[in-house]
């Protein structure tokens, strides 16, 4: 396999493009449709991550609403913006920075599509027997972002890791 420096202006350029299509991915799996419900023959209900959280909120339902919020809506962000960040940096990072990004790498393989899967049961499971659910394309969208958040971030750990080891 061959190991790419950070400083290849060409590989810069991929990762960027891969964090645009990431960011845009993102922002159709938080806008866009993920599921319906049809609850007996006439009532049906079509949520994004957006509006769902939001009903959480309307509902009462604190906890759920912060957690989701938290990993599944601001953590990605914030890691795409990070990431994008060290991709143009020219030096090594800091070891503050550093240690942010692998935390980011560590939680960020549980937290957008664990918790949102789970969040996802929770209504399902609370529906039971009465309702039908469909998919749509922002589940789809929102599951490319977060597993390609996660290899960019895996590309930019082991990049930058190797790029501020110390010479010898």
């Amino acid at each position: 396999m061959v190991m790419f420096k950070m400083q290849s202006s060409s590989y810069k350029i991929l990762l960027l493009l891969l964090i645009l299509l990431a960011a845009i991915l993102l922002t159709v799996g938080l806008v866009a449709p993920i599921i319906t419900f049809r609850k007996f023959i006439f009532i049906q209900n079509t949520f994004s991550i957006l509006t769902g959280t939001w009903n959480l909120l309307k509902e009462g339902q604190l906890f759920l609403f912060v957690i989701i919020t938290l990993f599944s809506i601001i953590l990605p962000i914030f890691k795409l913006g990070l990431l994008a960040k060290l991709v143009v940096c020219k030096s090594p990072i800091n070891v503050s920075s550093k240690k942010r990004l692998e935390l980011l790498h560590r939680f960020g393989k549980w937290s957008m599509l664990d918790v949102f899967v789970v969040a996802i049961l929770v209504v399902v499971v609370k529906l039971g027997a009465i309702a039908d659910v469909e998919k749509h394309i922002g589940l789809y969208a929102y599951a490319a972002a977060a597993i390609l958040i996660m290899l960019i971030t895996h590309f930019v750990v082991d990049v930058k890791s190797t790029n501020s080891a110390p010479d010898r």
